[in-house]
């Protein structure tokens, strides 16, 4: 892997984006996990994986278990539901793992979810007592070289 071209682009990311708190979610041991955390965990936990094709390179969250036990101790972390009722939904549901889990977390802080595109340039996915949060969850990808080119 090559680790400085995946720093440089994480610095930029962080540069650009409009906050530096997440909430990350994953499958581990038979549950969809989610733990917030801040942008200090992510050079720790993202991967540098080919964009699609014109796009350079990417960043993106793809957890390995030793990232997921990473994550779970250096953040707040929770069980949201069994992966099989996770993954029940996500056969039936127009939407896909990242916006289920997004719909998920919204709703379990009491607040209705409502499918936006807003830019991590621009907002959080999700405010929760006025701190905005980046809502990720497995194979998410961050940005790749293209989108950071224009910058």
């Amino acid at each position: 892997m090559n680790t400085a071209l995946m720093n440089h682009m994480i610095d930029r990311y962080n540069a650009l984006s409009y906050t530096h708190e997440y909430i990350f979610g994953f499958f581990y041991k038979g549950n969809v996990y989610m733990v917030e955390t801040d942008a200090s965990v992510l050079p720790y936990i993202l991967t540098l994986d080919k964009a699609s094709r014109g796009q350079g390179y990417a960043i993106r969250f793809k957890p390995t278990t030793d990232q997921k036990l990473f994550l779970l101790s250096h953040g707040y972390a929770s069980i949201v539901c069994s992966k099989a009722f996770f993954n029940e939904i996500a056969d039936t549901s127009k939407y896909n793992k990242g916006e289920i889990f997004e719909k998920m977390v919204t709703e379990s802080f009491g607040m209705e979810w409502e499918k936006d595109n807003v830019p991590f340039t621009d907002g959080g996915d999700i405010v929760v007592d006025n701190i905005a949060y980046q809502i990720k969850f497995e194979k998410a990808t961050f940005t790749n070289e293209k989108f950071l080119a224009r910058f």
